[in-house]
């Protein structure tokens, strides 16, 4: 695939977007703050919440106003919100914090990927889709890889996980400026509207993002794509803890406190892991042409993912650590192959002009998802134990098969 120069600057966003030093270690930062796993799902749920309720206003804003502008305040709100953790370690105000990183979400959540297809439609290059996006997304995991090493060796050096908030500031910094200085022409049809026009373009677009959800094919979309990677997102993280227990019980390190040898391992299993996605992105566009089209590519993707995760429950609960691990590496890869597909699916069957809103739709169903998933695995994992939150969440999974199950385009 040919690549232009718009296309190293939207690898540089995803690479610089995933330099987010507190992602391996999140759930073992507010362990060392004293919470509990279900604080901890309460917290995911007010930023899930709080993504949800603003995501449909945010994409609107996107699509009518601006969507560089909707970028470059989602990017300023995350840097408030790094800066609330850094300085007050209090479970309320991390609230609050997640509330300031859910509008960043919000605001974010598909505008980029709307960017992207823009500029494709623009320059005629629309059946490049899964391939363009796959490439740009391992550049997104490539970041994420070094972001395993970086903030293992942030955590080595201070012995806490409080100073990798503060340490994310720079490359976001360095972001929002690569996206202030995107082409006009990336907002679409709705760059430099007038003031008077304002309220009948949101009509327009709240009409055309309202048909999406009379679309059957459509929703259904939207639904498979919300679905998984709604219970990947709300699984993934209890790999930490895992990792910091197999960590534990290595005879390697031994000199070191706690914090330090589990950073050590943690730091380099993430580092494999993005590598591997990155990969996986890269191949998204070869391995979805193996399949007769994409409906059953999706189709098949959901099926093992949701017997993958019921297995590494059910690995976590025997003790069988290594195996779990193993097992969410091929939760992360498949995550991975899949995001290009559901991109291009979901952008086959709504309209160029609301696909900001119509991308956030899909954002705003698996937040809402997440939001409900986030403290019922928390409340699980306190209540028995990580492996059987995660092999009751992988069967419910399975139980949703028939209602996400998609079909190919007539």
């Amino acid at each position: 695939m040919k690549k232009d120069r718009m296309f190293y600057r939207f690898a540089l966003y995803g690479f610089l977007k995933n330099l987010r030093f507190f992602e391996p270690f999140m759930v073992l930062f507010f362990l060392e703050s004293g919470l509990n796993f279900f604080q901890i799902g309460v917290l995911y749920s007010i930023r899930d919440l709080g993504t949800n309720l603003l995501e449909l206003p945010a994409g609107v804003y996107a699509d009518a106003f601006g969507r560089r502008k909707s970028m470059i305040l989602s990017f300023s709100a995350y840097i408030l919100s790094f800066l609330v953790f850094f300085f007050f370690p209090n479970f309320y105000v991390y609230g609050l914090a997640m509330v300031i990183f859910a509008i960043g979400e919000a605001l974010r959540t598909g505008t980029h990927k709307a960017l992207i297809l823009e500029h494709l439609r623009i320059h005629h290059l629309q059946d490049l889709k899964v391939a363009y996006y796959g490439r740009t997304r391992a550049a997104s995991q490539l970041g994420s890889a070094l972001n395993a090493l970086l903030a293992a060796a942030l955590v080595f050096y201070s012995g806490s996980y409080r100073y990798i908030f503060v340490a994310s500031i720079l490359p976001y910094a360095l972001d929002l400026i690569n996206l202030a200085t995107y082409p006009k022409s990336l907002d679409g049809e709705l760059a430099g509207l007038q003031r008077g026009a304002l309220k009948t373009q949101v009509g327009a677009t709240l009409r055309s993002f309202g048909r999406m959800f009379t679309n059957p094919d459509a929703l259904r979309a939207l639904l498979n794509s919300a679905g998984f990677t709604s219970f990947f997102k709300a699984s993934k993280d209890y790999l930490q803890p895992i990792l910091k227990t197999f960590a534990l019980s290595l005879p390697l390190f031994l000199a070191l406190e706690d914090t330090r040898r589990a950073a050590v391992v943690i730091g380099g299993v993430y580092f494999i892991i993005y590598l591997l996605t990155s990969y996986a992105s890269r191949s998204s566009d070869s391995v979805s042409k193996r399949f007769t089209n994409l409906a059953q590519a999706l189709n098949v993707t959901y099926v093992v993912g949701a017997i993958l995760l019921f297995i590494a429950g059910l690995a976590s609960g025997q003790n069988l650590a290594v195996l779990s691990i193993l097992i969410f590496l091929a939760l992360y890869l498949l995550h991975n192959l899949r995001r290009p597909m559901n991109v291009a699916f979901i952008s086959n069957r709504i309209s160029h002009k609301v696909m900001a809103s119509g991308l956030s739709a899909e954002s705003q169903l698996t937040t809402l998802l997440m939001a409900v998933l986030a403290p019922l695995v928390g409340f699980l994992a306190d209540r028995l134990n990580v492996g059987a939150a995660l092999a009751c969440l992988g069967g419910l999974m399975v139980l949703l098969v028939p209602l996400l199950w998609v079909r190919p385009a007539d």
